[in-house]
Formats: structure tokens, C-alpha cells, sequence
């Protein structure tokens, strides 16, 4: 699925869709899940991703965003759905600072335009603002997205071979980062017993 080039990264805007949004917007979700998933993206999917199933997924993320368990925000330009990311929150009693981010999707025709940048940008800022700390993440060993992260600042912990699978069936090696949102968070200790 081909799409139009965008204008300049000055023409893009980043901001979150609520649970309504999102399930009003889940056909425009899914374009940009397919056209990703038919570039060959390792993103979970295997080809041929149905819309059937690329729909199902959309709403089961606006049903995340609903119960507040994730943040899911949308690049667009001129209204148009060109790339969209989420922050997805540990819920472990442990992890209360930790959030994953995941499914960081850019149209082929909107990459190299800086929205994948914005997008990460983003996700940090709506990280901080959920009070979270610390984020991880995983991507394709020599992606494009694993040379993004690591210019953005993420530290690389390392590389797992095999890890995942192509839409096609080959195994791809997976990087994995985190970032430090702030210092050491004011955690209190449990009294001791």
C-alpha cells in the first residue's frame, strides 16, 4: 500500500488519541500498521496481516488507553495518520516507574522526515508526565529504528540473536535500549519488620 510523501516535519503534529479517537480512527491505526507490516517491519505481525486483524488490534489498544494502562499518540499531517506510537505501563507493584515503549509505526512514505524523532520525543514527554522514569524498548538489530534510538540517546543493553521473526518467517536479531527519564526516583522504603 503506497502512500503520498508528506510535507517537511513542520507540517506534523504529534499528540494523543483518547479511547473514542483511537476507535474512531482504527481503519487510518491499521493503514499505517499494514503499509509497515507490507515494508517488512518486524512488528509482531506475520504477512499477510488481514485488516480483520490489524482492526482487532487497534482496538485493542484503544481499550488499553481506556482503562489507562497506556498512552497512544498519533503523528499527523493536515489531519491525515502518518505515524503513531505507544507508551505502555508496567502495572508489576514493583515497577511502578517503568513504562514499555512499543509499536513505534511511521508510513514508509513519512520516514526520514523526522516523524519517527517526534514521535520518540513524545512518548518521553508523556512518559514524565504518567510520572514514569524509566523506559525500555526493543527494535531490529541494524534497523533504521535501532540507529533513531541510539542518536536520540537511548542506551543500548544489548542484542539477542533470533529473537523475532521477519513478516515472512526469517528470525531477526533484536536490540534492546532503555532511558532514564530522571534521577534516581524518590522511592520510600518499606518499614522494616
Amino acid at each position: 500500500m503506497a502512500t503520498a510523501p508528506v510535507p517537511a516535519p513542520a507540517d506534523v503534529n504529534v499528540r494523543a488519541l483518547d479511547a473514542a479517537e483511537a476507535r474512531a480512527r482504527v481503519a487510518e491505526l491499521s493503514d499505517v500498521l499494514l503499509d509497515c507490516v507490507e515494508g517488512g517491519a518486524s512488528v509482531s505481525f506475520m504477512a499477510p496481516l488481514t485488516r480483520a486483524r490489524a482492526d482487532a488490534f487497534w482496538h485493542g489498544v484503544a481499550d488499553g488507553v481506556e482503562a489507562a494502562d497506556r498512552v497512544l499518540l498519533a503523528a499527523e499531517d493536515g489531519g491525515r495518520l502518518v505515524g503513531t506510537v505507544q507508551v505502555v505501563f508496567a502495572w508489576p507493584e514493583n515497577q511502578p516507574h517503568r513504562g514499555d515503549v512499543a509499536k513505534m509505526l511511521v508510513a514508509r512514505a513519512a520516514r526520514r522526515r523526522g516523524v519517527g524523532e517526534r514521535l520518540m520525543r513524545a512518548a518521553e514527554d508523556a512518559a514524565r508526565a504518567a510520572g514514569r522514569t524509566l523506559l525500555v524498548l526493543d527494535t531490529v538489530t541494524g534497523s533504521d529504528a535501532e540507529r533513531l534510538y541510539a542518536r536520540l540517546g537511548w542506551v543500548r543493553v544489548g542484542s539477542v540473536p533470533d529473537y523475532a521473526l521477519w513478516p515472512d518467517g526469517r528470525p531477526c536479531a533484536t536490540t534492546f535500549f532503555y532511558r532514564q527519564l530522571a534521577p534516581t526516583p524518590p522511592w520510600t522504603t518499606p518499614p522494616a519488620s
